[in-house]
């Protein structure tokens, strides 16, 4: 059987990257496999149950919500049990779920807002992910998990300029105006190294746009900064 998988290439590394530099502020256990194992499945579970809201191949999309959410229910209750105030973050990432909910109804999955909301999700995976090490958040998991919602935020700008905002203006100003002030603000904080991890985002921001490109390279570069980033905001913690 083949899988049914997101499309959204993009969103892995968001995915993973906010999880385990959460891991990487506070600390590895053994629980956070199942946990990962969890999250990876759940956010499968997500993709044909946010296509649900969209009121067509009901049957085939309900399907692949319950073979993805059972077992990562099963994975996820074992970081519960060893931490039930870890539950709070799965709350709180019910708002952002409803707010992609109403896009996929809407059929407007590429807005702005929604990719925002998404992004916020994923961020909150990774202050749980550090939760789960100490029973607390420590000031470098704020930092890490801040850095990375922000990172992608710019990301999200940056494709959008390249791929379907292309030829606006308003989307260029914003994505170079963001991309020159967030590390402005953390080197003005005192935290340099952070500052310099979002230095190859703000060059490929300006260098590359205008430039003809394909999505899977516009993907692959993307891939490459994620990387190069996390390294760096790991470095920074250490």
């Amino acid at each position: 059987m083949k899988l049914f998988l997101p499309k959204q290439h993009g969103a892995w590394a968001m995915l993973i990257i906010p999880f385990w530099a959460g891991v990487a502020a506070s600390g590895f256990q053994w629980q956070h496999i199942p946990f990962f194992m969890g999250w990876l499945l759940l956010y499968l579970a997500t993709y044909p149950m946010l296509l649900l809201f969209k009121g067509k191949k009901i049957s085939f999309y309900r399907k692949w919500t319950l073979i993805y959410s059972i077992p990562a229910l099963l994975f996820l209750l074992i970081p519960l049990w060893a931490r039930p105030a870890i539950i709070v973050f799965g709350f709180a990432m019910i708002p952002f779920f409803l707010l992609n909910a109403y896009f996929s109804w809407k059929k407007n999955d590429r807005a702005l807002l929604n990719d925002i909301s998404a992004i916020m999700a994923f961020g909150l995976a990774g202050l749980a992910s550090s939760f789960l090490s100490e029973g607390n958040l420590s000031l470098d998991a704020i930092l890490v998990i801040t850095s990375s919602v922000l990172f992608f935020i710019g990301s999200t700008f940056y494709v959008k300029t390249m791929i379907r905002e292309k030829n606006n203006p308003v989307y260029k100003r914003i994505s170079w105006s963001y991309h020159i002030i967030v590390p402005i603000l953390f080197a003005i904080s005192g935290f340099w190294i952070v500052a310099i991890a979002f230095l190859p985002s703000l060059v490929r921001a300006i260098y590359y746009y205008g430039k003809p490109m394909t999505m899977k390279k516009v993907g692959i570069l993307e891939i490459i900064n994620a990387a190069v980033f996390f390294i760096l905001i790991v470095i920074a913690i250490n």
